[in-house]
C-alpha cells in the first residue's frame, strides 16, 4: 500500500519497494517494499493504558491509507486447505528474521497478522480461518477485508492485539513494525514472530516460516516450491529475449521522483524480468533527481504509480522528459505495483507483470 510519511525522511533502512522519502502517493507495499514492499503495514506504537485513556502513537513509514480502487486487475490464487501440524512437533522454537528465538507451547489457533503481505500468505496456505486480526491496508484475498483491523496507517492499537487473544502475532521487521510495539507485546507475555524479506529468496524463505508457524508445511513448501520453479522459468525467457534495455521504475513523481535503491527487492525483480534497473545510487535513497535520470536516459519507463492516477500521456507532457528514450519510444507501461512489491504470494505476478513491460513482444511460457 502506499505509505505516508509524518516527516521528510526517516533513519529506517527502506523497505521492499518503499521510498526512503514519501508522499501521499508513495509506494503501496512493501508496501510494497514497502519491499518491495512490495509494499507490508507498520504499526505505531500505542502502549496498553487503562480503557479511558487514549492510546499514543508515534507515526509510523510504512502503513498507507487504502488507496482508491485500482483499474488494474490483481491475480487470484486459490488458498492451500487446512492441515494439522505434525505429531510431535510442538512445543517448537523458532528463529524469525530478526535472530530472535521464539517459543511456541502449542499449534497457534489465533494468529494477528502485522502486515498486508503476511495476511496474504496465511490466506495463500490456507491458514485465513486462523486469523484473529489484520490491518487496514489488507486488501487481498477479499476475505481478508473482514479482519478486525488491529493496525491503520495511524498506528497499532496494543489493545486490539491483545484483545484478539492471539497465540502468535507475525509481525513486519525492518522497523515496518515499531520495535516499541514488537517489545510493548512482548513484554506482555504474547509470542512475537517478525519477519523481514529484502530479497526473493528472502519472499520464499518467510512463506515457509509463515507455514511452520501455522502448521501448514506442506502446503508452504508447495507454494515456495511452485513459486520458485515459475520464478525461474520467467527468469530464463526474459534472459533468451537477447536485450537487456535500461529501465526505470517509478514509484512515485508527485513532487520528487522515487525509483528503486541499489541491491533492493525491486531491483532485484527489474534484473530478474531482463531489465537493466536504473536507481538512485544510494542504498539508503530512493528520491532520483531529474539530472541523474535525464543521464541514464531509460529506455522502458514502468509505471508503478498507476494504481495512482498516473499515466504514459501525464510523463510525456512532463518538462525535461521529452528527450529520454523511453518516452521518444512511448516505452511507459503501467503495471500493478501491488504484486511486484509486496512481498508475498502474487510477486510472481509480479514478475511476469515486469517482464510484460520490459519485453512487450516476448512470449511467455
Amino acid at each position: 500500500m502506499r505509505s505516508v510519511p509524518a516527516a521528510p525522511t526517516f533513519t529506517a533502512t527502506p523497505c521492499p519497494g518503499s521510498p526512503r522519502r514519501r508522499s501521499p502517493k508513495a509506494l503501496a507495499g512493501l508496501a510494497g517494499l514497502a519491499v518491495l514492499t512490495g509494499i507490508l503495514v507498520a504499526g505505531c506504537s500505542a502502549i496498553a493504558a487503562p480503557a479511558t485513556s487514549t492510546p499514543a502513537v508515534t507515526p509510523a513509514p510504512l502503513v498507507s491509507p487504502a488507496p482508491s480502487p485500482s483499474p488494474l486487475p490483481s491475480p487470484e490464487f486459490t488458498p492451500a486447505p487446512p492441515s494439522d501440524p505434525p505429531a510431535g512437533s510442538f512445543p517448537m522454537e523458532l528463529t524469525d528474521d530478526e535472530g530472535t528465538v521464539v517459543s511456541l507451547a502449542h499449534p497457534p489457533a489465533r494468529i494477528v497478522s502485522l502486515s498486508p503481505a503476511i495476511t496474504e500468505t496465511l490466506f495463500a496456505l490456507g491458514a485465513g480461518a486462523k486469523v484473529v486480526g489484520g490491518t487496514e491496508a489488507d486488501d487481498f484475498p477479499a476475505e481478508a477485508k473482514a479482519l478486525p483491523d488491529v493496525a491503520s496507517f495511524t498506528g497499532v492499537s496494543i489493545e486490539a492485539v491483545v484483545a484478539a487473544r492471539p497465540d502468535v502475532i507475525i509481525a513486519g521487521g525492518n522497523g515496518l513494525t515499531p520495535p516499541a510495539d514488537i517489545e510493548k507485546l512482548r513484554s506482555l507475555g504474547l509470542s512475537v514472530v517478525v519477519v523481514y524479506a529484502g530479497s526473493v529468496d528472502a519472499v520464499l524463505r518467510d512463506i515457509s516460516l509463515i507455514g511452520t508457524i501455522a502448521g501448514q508445511d506442506a502446503a508452504a513448501s508447495q507454494l515456495v516450491g511452485a513459486m520458485r520453479s515459475r520464478i525461474d522459468e520467467l527468469s530464463a525467457a526474459a534472459k533468451a529475449a537477447g536485450s537487456t534495455p535500461r529501465v526505470f521504475y517509478e514509484l512515485d513523481a508527485t513532487k520528487e521522483i522515487y525509483g528503486p535503491a541499489p541491491d533492493s527487492f525491486l531491483t532485484e525483480m527489474i534484473g530478474l524480468a531482463g531489465g537493466d534497473p536504473i536507481t538512485s545510487g544510494d542504498p539508503a535513497v530512493w528520491a532520483v533527481s531529474l539530472e541523474r535520470l535525464i543521464d541514464a536516459d531509460p529506455e522502458v519507463i514502468i509505471l508503478g504509480d498507476a494504481n495512482y492516477g498516473m499515466t504514459p500521456e501525464a510523463v510525456k507532457s512532463r518538462p525535461g522528459w521529452a528527450g529520454m528514450s523511453a518516452v521518444k519510444a512511448g516505452a511507459i507501461r503501467p503495471v500493478d505495483d501491488t504484486v511486484v512489491t509486496r512481498p508475498g504470494p502474487r510477486i510472481v505476478a509480479g514478475l511476469e507483470a515486469l517482464v510484460k513491460a520490459i519485453h512487450p513482444d516476448l512470449e511467455l511460457p
